[in-house]
């Protein structure tokens, strides 16, 4: 028996990976009477800088709607994949304005192999170096001064995310060359909810306030996303291409949980559990929570290290290796998970 197979047979005893309807329900009614809530607020101010706390609080409002559609892309708000499918699209793309066929993709390559060169697109080429390869090709110019203070620019760079998530969305949906179900209808679902939010905006609001609306509304949801995906992965070790790893190291030795409160849990969808998330995706968020005792205790059985940091130390790690990923290049696997790497 695999070393996974034995700590899934415990879980499955415990009954964890059961669906949660009650709560799932519960979430999603709180999650839709909170926006109808912000507009109401919205139409009740009218032509009011005050609409910018309203902007703040539908950009909290949109990140848990962002965290359902992850939810129910993993699979585990319903039984039938068909229902999880439609609740992500409207979850991530109605309500977030995200395409949940673009972003499922993305993730599950993440999930195959997460911090893996050459397969992880999450620490891919991109504004940010997340690699000691990535950032020897950026010692030059504005490139090579951007990549020396990358940690320091993250966070503020994380306002710029919602606009991209967006950004991104719309372009996998007119990539006529993709072959991803529903790209048409995902592409109007989108493009519809941008065009409604806009007008709306516009119509209701001075030009000036609607585009300050828009700005601090995305720059929130950025942030709200990056500052929980953010700790589960940066600054824990990079796989090399091609390295074998079993299933069960491969997800607990590259992921890292950060210790939770119940308003941790809700800011961060139950991301903070993310070395239970990944080790069970299809997991009810609520559940990871409960099974983090069973899978610590069993990690410390068999001698793999279980990396679990309070929140702001999280961030702090995050901002330190960003910072410093080229000395990553010297020696990439110095530390005590690298020996079970090598190992």
């Amino acid at each position: 028996m695999s070393l996974y197979a034995g700590l899934l047979k415990d879980v499955r005893r415990q009954g964890l990976l059961e669906r949660r309807h009650l709560y799932y329900w519960t979430q999603i009614v709180l999650a839709v009477s909170a926006f109808v809530g912000v507009w109401v607020a919205f139409f009740a101010l009218g032509d009011s800088w005050w609409q910018l706390g309203v902007a703040a609080a539908l950009g909290l409002v949109v990140t848990q709607f962002g965290f359902l559609g992850h939810d129910a892309a993993h699979r585990q708000i319903f039984t039938s994949a068909s229902w999880n499918a439609w609740s992500a699209r409207i979850f991530a793309g109605a309500f977030a304005g995200l395409s949940y066929a673009w972003w499922r993709a993305k993730h599950a390559k993440h999930h195959q192999a997460p911090n893996q060169e050459g397969i992880d697109p999450d620490i891919g080429p991109g504004a940010i170096a997340f690699t000691p390869a990535i950032e020897a090709a950026r010692q030059t110019g504005f490139a090579g001064w951007f990549v020396r203070r990358q940690g320091w620019l993250f966070f503020p760079l994380l306002t710029l995310e919602g606009l991209n998530l967006h950004v991104s969305s719309i372009r996998a949906g007119l990539d006529r060359g993709s072959r991803q179900p529903w790209r048409r209808t995902e592409l109007a679902i989108v493009v519809t909810r941008l065009v409604a939010y806009v007008s709306v905006l516009v119509a209701f609001l001075p030009l000036p306030m609607a585009v300050a609306f828009f700005a601090v509304q995305m720059a929130v949801f950025g942030v709200c996303l990056g500052a929980s995906f953010a700790p589960a992965h940066k600054g824990m070790p990079i796989v090399p291409p091609g390295m074998r790893l079993d299933f069960l190291r491969r997800q607990v030795l590259v992921s890292r949980n950060v210790r939770g409160n119940p308003l941790t849990d809700v800011a961060m969808g139950g991301l903070n559990y993310q070395i239970e998330h990944h080790l069970f995706p299809s997991m009810p968020r609520c559940n990871l929570k409960r099974v983090r005792p069973t899978v610590r205790a069993y990690c410390a059985r068999e001698g793999i290290p279980y990396q679990e940091v309070g929140l702001f130390e999280s961030y702090g790690i995050v901002v330190d290796y960003l910072n410093h990923v080229g000395l990553r290049a010297r020696d990439p696997f110095d530390c005590p998970l690298a020996a079970q790497l090598r190992g």
